[in-house]
């Protein structure tokens, strides 16, 4: 599957309106499109920071009826690269954002990381560009 790519990551939510503006305002996503779903009671809204032609996007599923999950221990976070770790931080934090780790280098190394939580329990990590294609090296 050499031709494969991600297209997006589906998170389940219980407020739509509330984790879209988390994703537009605080992360600094675009709302690309909606697709509700009548008949089936759900609706449908894809964030991302370019064209789903062109990277990954986030699928936010909203189940009408729905407005708390499980999140389980399996799920560990969303990863999205910044040029500023901090200045991000400091922006996020201005829009309401809960940063739950602070900006800084990983144990033992030397990438710059940080974590947010989205309205619904789901955990962001932010790394800095530099070194996001590193993975967590020193």
């Amino acid at each position: 599957m050499s031709n494969g790519r991600i297209l997006h990551t589906m998170l389940r939510v219980g407020d739509l309106d509330k984790s879209i503006e988390f994703y537009t305002k605080v992360m600094g996503m675009n709302l690309l499109r909606t697709n509700e779903n009548k008949q089936y009671e759900y609706t449908l809204a894809f964030l991302g920071y370019g064209d789903e032609s062109q990277g990954a996007v986030i699928e936010l599923t909203y189940n009408r009826g729905t407005s708390e999950y499980d999140l389980g221990s399996a799920f560990g976070h969303i990863a999205i690269g910044v040029d500023d770790i901090y200045s991000t931080c400091d922006t996020i934090k201005a829009a309401g954002g809960n940063v739950t780790r602070e900006p800084g280098p990983v144990k033992g190394g030397s990438t710059h990381i940080a974590f947010v939580k989205d309205p619904d329990g789901y955990m962001i990590e932010l790394i800095q560009n530099k070194s996001a294609s590193a993975g967590l090296e020193g």
